[in-house]
């Protein structure tokens, strides 16, 4: 039995909207998760203030933020106009009109971005209970495969960052026809994101699994990191030819594995569908809300 740290002490309870003075009265899952997407981005960029919207902007090189609510927000309710003001300054930046936000923290939201005309992606939002168990990787690792925690200059790290690229290309659980054949064309179009990948490892900042087999990353994922004892679990994807072997179930126990040693108490992600979801269940994950993005 693996022996894990002792979890941090909660510093959301004197967050908790319903109390803020009384630390007895403790976050709900979601809060914890809207304290994490508010506090996580303006690690790496800045924070533009559009009333009850917030633009975040990246400043260290790496793919573009996104717009989310205003944590902790008590003013007027937001319209389409903010939407559009924000739409309007991500053009001006050059960067995606994207957001991202949990329905159910901001109910408000949706309607506000339908009404400005841009697409909204639903997707499941699930959270690792804190009392489940670890699961056990030795067990969910397929035969022949090996599940490592990728260094800063590991031979296979290009591989990783390609798998992911190439999954999230292809999405979708079926198998297909992509597979290692086509990633040395995507590590050499991924050159700068690989480079930023291994600055990240190397700060701490990013913890990034493989699931290995001839020294190729056939699946992989994610830890953006961890603040104030929570963290997501992101970006994990499987090779379309390599895929239905359960590659992705171990490459996301040992990012479970690694929330912990690190003394995460909350743990969450987002599935890109409902039967994606379903297999993330397997691992004590439980449905929490829906995530939403453009």
């Amino acid at each position: 039995m693996t022996n894990h740290p002792t979890p941090q002490r909660d510093p959301l309870a004197p967050l908790n909207p319903i109390n803020p003075i009384n630390p007895i009265n403790q976050p709900s899952p979601l809060d914890r998760i809207d304290h994490y997407q508010d506090t996580l981005p303006r690690r790496v960029g800045r924070a533009e203030d559009f009333g009850p919207l917030t633009l975040f902007v990246r400043e260290d090189g790496g793919s573009a933020l996104q717009a989310r609510p205003t944590r902790g927000w008590r003013g007027r309710p937001v319209t389409a106009a903010d939407v559009a003001a924000v739409r309007a300054r991500q053009r001006e930046l050059g960067v995606p009109e994207s957001f991202e936000w949990v329905d159910e923290s901001a109910p408000a939201l949706r309607p506000a971005v339908e009404e400005t005309g841009l697409p909204i992606t639903p997707r499941p939002l699930l959270i690792l209970p804190e009392d489940a168990p670890t699961p056990p990787l030795a067990d969910l690792t397929p035969r022949g495969v090996q599940v490592v925690t990728v260094a800063p200059d590991d031979p296979w790290l290009p591989s990783a960052v390609a798998t992911a690229h190439l999954a999230f290309a292809n999405l979708g659980t079926h198998r297909g026809e992509v597979g290692p054949t086509e990633l040395p064309e995507a590590q050499r179009q991924l050159a700068a994101a690989i480079t930023l990948m291994a600055l990240r490892i190397q700060a701490g900042s990013t913890t990034l699994v493989a699931a290995m087999e001839d020294g190729v990353a056939l699946s992989s994922g994610l830890l953006p990191g961890v603040v104030d004892g929570i963290t997501e679990i992101c970006a994990v994807g499987t090779l379309p030819a390599a895929r239905r072997r359960g590659l992705a179930l171990a490459v996301t126990a040992a990012l479970i594995h690694q929330s912990r040693t690190r003394g995460a108490h909350t743990t969450f992600l987002s599935a890109t569908d409902p039967q994606v979801a379903r297999i993330y269940t397997r691992l004590g994950f439980r449905p929490t809300g829906t995530a939403l993005e453009t």
